[in-house]
């Protein structure tokens, strides 16, 4: 069984979504919070599977929660179920590994498909062995994938150019601006620039600024791992295309 704590500052919604949860096969609810701090009591114990989070609490926000459970070395998973539909807040969540992000309100039939991928999800990570690239592509399709898929990139985009344009900031030893990754991954700065600002509305591209002495300040690229995903750096440098 995968135990489950529901956190919602609303008593009736706590309730609803754990009652929700119950007609899951495979998932039982162990406990309800409605404050950050009931939550991390609970979850300090180490005996829930998976956070079913709102983002609005009375005391701290559900993102501000995750980092703390982060930083308390507590890795259960989470799913946000909040009404915040903001993009920053949405993004802000994968960042922070949230698994999945469902909008307030939602139906029945729309939890469980969450539930149910979470719960294919942990099959999959429970064989022993190593993972084919079609298993890989699954759990982060999923899961808020690596890099959009085909399915969801913009006319005029490709896959390839996707994969080429995160190799290059994955093999990275820190940020990179526009020109060097263009340069990596044999692309023209305009379309490196293009593919960076689509990764970077989809959370997968993290943009800083570095100031000089004069000028304008220089934009710096970083690669997002999704969780899961481990930190990458390949000594050998990456071949240009012609």
């Amino acid at each position: 069984m995968i135990d489950v704590l529901v956190v919602d500052d609303d008593h009736r919604v706590a309730r609803v979504n754990a009652a929700y949860v119950t007609k899951i096969p495979g998932f039982r609810v162990t406990g309800q919070a409605h404050t950050a701090a009931q939550a991390l009591g609970v979850l300090e114990q180490g005996t829930i599977d998976l956070v079913l989070l709102d983002h609005y609490l009375p005391d701290e926000s559900g993102l501000a929660l995750v980092r703390r459970l982060r930083e308390h070395g507590l890795h259960s998973d989470v799913i946000m179920v909040t009404a915040a539909r903001d993009i920053a807040t949405v993004q802000a969540a994968m960042r922070h590994g949230a698994l999945q992000y469902l909008v307030k309100p939602f139906t029945f039939a729309g939890l469980r498909v969450k539930l149910e991928g979470y719960a294919a999800l942990r099959r999959t990570l429970a064989d022993a062995g190593e993972a084919e690239q079609h298993e890989v592509d699954r759990i982060f399709g999923v899961f808020g994938g690596s890099a959009p898929d085909a399915a969801t990139l913009p006319k005029g985009h490709s896959t390839f150019t996707v994969e080429r344009v995160r190799e290059a900031l994955r093999t990275a030893p820190g940020p990179l601006p526009a020109i060097e990754v263009a340069a990596q991954a044999g692309l023209s700065r305009q379309t490196a620039q293009r593919y960076l600002r689509l990764l970077e509305r989809a959370g997968r591209v993290r943009m800083s600024l570095r100031y000089g002495e004069r000028g304008r300040p220089e934009h710096l690229y970083t690669w997002v791992a999704p969780q899961g995903e481990q930190p990458h750096h390949d000594p050998r440098p990456m071949l240009r295309r012609a």
